[in-house]
């Protein structure tokens, strides 16, 4: 067994977050022996996440650039700007002390100091793109890194030097590829139809106003157990609201602010409804769940809503855009979906028709690569 020490940057949202931690515990697996540190921002989500998971994480001070033009705007880019610079030099810091084999990063605007530090150092460097168009972040370090691994063959038209991408997929959670449907119902307790729903780690306002209404007029009058979680940013305003309506009391209905134990509760359902991004895309591929997505128009190059056409126009998922979403458009969907099971198997079926789960293995098939050089 080597001794591997690895620095992993990924932060902001769960969806950068999550493939660093998959990638964490693949070269833990593999070599477990090895060294890992994340590096992320102070107050980041990546603070509660990744030591949730038992890994040791180093700061720098980030910020992401804002695409449109105000005064406010201009300010906020300026000290964006200072921190780029700043940051790569506290990043080589942190690199010089713990001395790292590799440095691998998977997305977020934390990721540019500490693979541009890198870079410059001379140590091997590794970036995973979950979308299909790349985000800022990836575009300008793909002129320097080593590796750039994209989860969409297009995906390498859009960077700097394609010819150093590898096409591999998203990462995904370990558990969510051992993850039992019937084993994890048990466990939980759950013997009825049951819907997952989300809309992202920070919440979604839209989302929850519709699911709100989907589990006060349908899930908690027709008998299904309804696992909801509102996000970090508007919990407890969303509780206080349950709580007026009496909701937080119903038996089958549990409301959280994240989904901790995610590749256990997604098993277990019948249906998920949520936003698409490509790493929830793939884990419910993976498990193959009918899914209703609503996806966020928000992001760049409104690259949710490719994603989710994808998996739609496969028979895999209904899609639903925000700005038709409602309480009555989604329990329509949701009706659609579980009282149909012969629908349902089929959706199922397509899902899994989509899933790639060797990700982890190419990805580190190629740091193997990297560390021999």
């Amino acid at each position: 067994m080597r001794l591997i020490k690895v620095i992993l940057s990924g932060g902001g949202t769960a969806g950068h977050i999550n493939p660093a931690l998959s990638i964490a515990k693949k070269i833990l697996e593999e070599e477990p022996d090895s060294e890992i540190i994340f590096v992320g921002t102070p107050s980041g989500m990546e603070n509660r996440l990744v030591t949730k998971e038992g890994f040791k994480i180093r700061h720098v001070k980030s910020y992401g650039f804002k695409r449109k033009i105000s005064p406010k705007n201009v300010v906020h880019n300026c000290k964006a700007a200072y921190y780029a610079v700043m940051g790569v030099s506290n990043a080589k810091k942190i690199v010089k002390d713990f001395r790292p084999d590799i440095v691998i990063g998977t997305g977020g605007y934390v990721s540019w100091s500490i693979l541009r530090a890198a870079t410059k150092m001379g140590i091997p460097t590794l970036i995973h793109e979950q979308n299909a168009v790349p985000g800022v972040t990836t575009r300008k370090l793909s002129a320097y890194v080593d590796r750039v691994m994209i989860s969409f063959e297009n995906t390498a038209g859009f960077l700097k030097h394609p010819e150093r991408a590898v096409f591999c997929g998203n990462p995904v959670n370990p558990a969510i590829l051992k993850a039992d449907k019937e084993e994890e119902r048990r466990r939980l307790g759950i013997d009825k139809p049951c819907i997952l729903s989300y809309g992202g780690s920070l919440g979604a306002r839209p989302v929850n106003e519709a699911v709100y209404g989907l589990i006060r007029d349908y899930s908690s009058k027709k008998g299904v157990k309804h696992i909801h979680a509102f996000g970090t940013g508007s919990y407890e305003a969303w509780m206080t609201k349950a709580r007026e309506d009496g909701i937080d009391k119903l038996a089958d209905v549990e409301l959280c602010d994240y989904i901790y134990d995610m590749p256990s509760k997604m098993a277990a359902a019948d249906l998920v409804i949520s936003r698409a991004g490509a790493i929830t895309l793939s884990e419910l591929a993976i498990l193959g769940k009918a899914a209703i997505l609503i996806p966020s128009p928000y992001v760049t190059d409104n690259h949710q809503y490719k994603n989710a056409k994808v998996f739609s126009d496969a028979g895999a998922a209904i899609l639903i855009e925000e700005n038709k979403l409602g309480g009555e458009s989604l329990t329509e969907a949701v009706e659609q979906i579980l009282s149909d099971e012969s629908k349902r198997l089929e959706m199922e079926k397509n899902m899994r028709a989509l899933a790639r789960p060797g990700a982890q293995n190419i990805i580190y098939e190629q740091i193997s690569l990297l560390l021999k050089k």
